[in-house]
């Protein structure tokens, strides 16, 4: 049984930011003349090749218990997001939000998994819970059980000390390569936004072989990755009294 949704959270939030405790670890670290990142591990996932492959135990949008495999989706995106833990805060907000949506990113042929460390039975359990006492009942997408913790490990998004998985985004493609990898503090939500224009993106250079500028959007213009092209771009689209940064 899940413990009580209060002092779960509790416990979670004070593992989480607890700052002074980051700071005696710092320096523990640089008193013992280590380097201070010595205890993250070593990423598996490189851009461009072979996502890591898992097949874990998960809790299924309609809720039932299942094994799910990243194999089960070639020839499909992939939207892979690690959270911190169940019943806590941000996370809470980030799965809701995230699941509101699933339909857009399921029409740009993208699957949403969501993946903590719990078991599958505390995942089943906070669904039980209505988003209004911080649940997240009806949502839509497989919540991966990485109880082993390899699959945060091998994604390199697993804090060794706490056993919880920092909030990494990660988005495979058809081919099961990984595209886009980004990593979050565990304070620090995502943007539902900023995930589909990623995904949008990367289906609009597969498809057409242009190059996204900064801050694109469908619709607008992109690049040809040529020297000669990409001066027309620039002649056409940059204001040249406005600097780029």
């Amino acid at each position: 049984m899940a413990p009580p949704v209060d002092d779960h959270a509790k416990r979670l939030c004070e593992l989480s930011i607890d700052s002074e405790a980051k700071k005696r670890r710092l320096a523990s670290a640089t008193a013992a003349g280590e380097d201070a990142t010595a205890n993250c591990p070593q990423r598996k996932c490189v851009i461009g090749r072979p996502a890591p492959a898992f097949q874990v135990p998960a809790v299924l949008g309609d809720g039932t218990l299942a094994s799910v495999s990243l194999d089960d989706y070639r020839g499909r995106y992939v939207l892979l997001l690690f959270y911190q833990a169940d019943f806590t805060f941000v996370c809470q907000t980030e799965l809701s939000s995230f699941s509101d949506r699933a339909r857009e990113l399921a029409d740009l042929g993208c699957d949403l998994l969501v993946c903590s460390t719990d078991s599958q039975f505390v995942h089943f359990n906070w669904r039980q819970h209505p988003r209004s006492q911080g649940g997240v009942d009806s949502i839509s997408m497989p919540m991966l059980a990485d109880t082993t913790k390899q699959v945060s490990r091998s994604y390199g998004v697993l804090c060794e000390e706490t056993g919880q998985a920092f909030r990494g985004l990660f988005i495979v493609d058809r081919s099961q390569l990984l595209r886009i990898a980004l990593i979050n503090d565990m304070p620090i939500g995502r943007s539902v936004d900023e995930a589909l224009r990623l995904v949008q993106a990367l289906r609009f250079t597969d498809e057409y072989g242009e190059v996204c500028p900064a801050g694109w959007r469908p619709g607008s213009a992109a690049i040809k990755p040529s020297i000669h092209e990409s001066k027309r771009f620039f002649g056409q689209h940059v204001d040249q009294d406005t600097p780029m940064i």
